[in-house]
């Protein structure tokens, strides 16, 4: 019995039609060609086709690496080859974005894959430790090429440069955004009710200018500084 005629038909492999694809909502596929290196979350790795091969604690990701995440391991990997790589992380939404020119800040937590052409480095994020009590370093992310982002739930992409208004994030809902948008802090006790950590305060992240913001459903930051191992 071929695998068409089975149950199993509707999870097979599908075509190829970009370099980064979701396969289910769960899963990011990568068509993986030799010279075009990738930077994975170490331990992302489901499955894969073909001829690929991985290098955990490159040097060159040493130094930038023990700026983040710092005693918790090593988070990212190198893989290079050719064929399709699957890639997950603990059943979050998989989330794919094609930068063109464009700056991106991932918290890192959420950082997937991303092409390893792509400028990037590890970077504090000032002004946030006082407004959420999470993680303090995101990776930055620029230039032309894909970026995979992960999310607790389906998220929802709030583009900033609608109005005049800024855009309001609970911190610990907030997964990217682009560089460009200017960040401040807000402290609101009228909300606290509603968004706020049983201290008393709410604590918001307003956005403004023109860019994105990334915000999934799920505000729960128990496990947000966790590394794949």
């Amino acid at each position: 019995m071929t695998m068409h005629q089975t149950p199993f038909a509707g999870h097979a492999p599908t075509p190829v039609a970009a370099r980064m694809e979701n396969h289910g909502s769960n899963m990011l596929k990568v068509a993986m060609q030799s010279g075009h290196d990738l930077f994975a979350r170490t331990g992302s790795m489901i499955a894969y086709e073909g001829y690929v091969q991985y290098e955990a604690n490159p040097p060159a990701l040493r130094q930038m690496a023990s700026q983040w995440l710092t005693g918790e391991g090593m988070p990212l990997m190198k893989c290079h080859g050719d064929g399709l790589l699957y890639l997950a992380d603990y059943g979050a939404d998989v989330v794919c974005l094609q930068l063109d020119g464009d700056s991106l800040s991932v918290n890192g937590t959420n950082i997937l894959a991303f092409d390893a052409h792509l400028q990037w480095g590890v970077q504090r994020v000032k002004g946030m430790a006082k407004f959420a009590g999470q993680g303090l370093f995101n990776v930055a992310v620029s230039g032309t090429g894909w970026v995979a982002l992960t999310s607790r739930g389906t998220p929802i992409v709030v583009d900033c440069g609608r109005g005049d208004d800024e855009t309001y994030v609970d911190p610990d809902a907030l997964v990217a955004w682009s560089t460009g948008l200017k960040m401040k802090g807000k402290r609101s006790f009228k909300a606290s009710s509603m968004i706020g950590r049983g201290s008393g305060e709410a604590y918001q992240l307003g956005f403004s200018g023109q860019g994105f913001v990334v915000v999934q459903p799920s505000e729960d930051s128990t496990d947000r500084l966790r590394a794949r191992g």
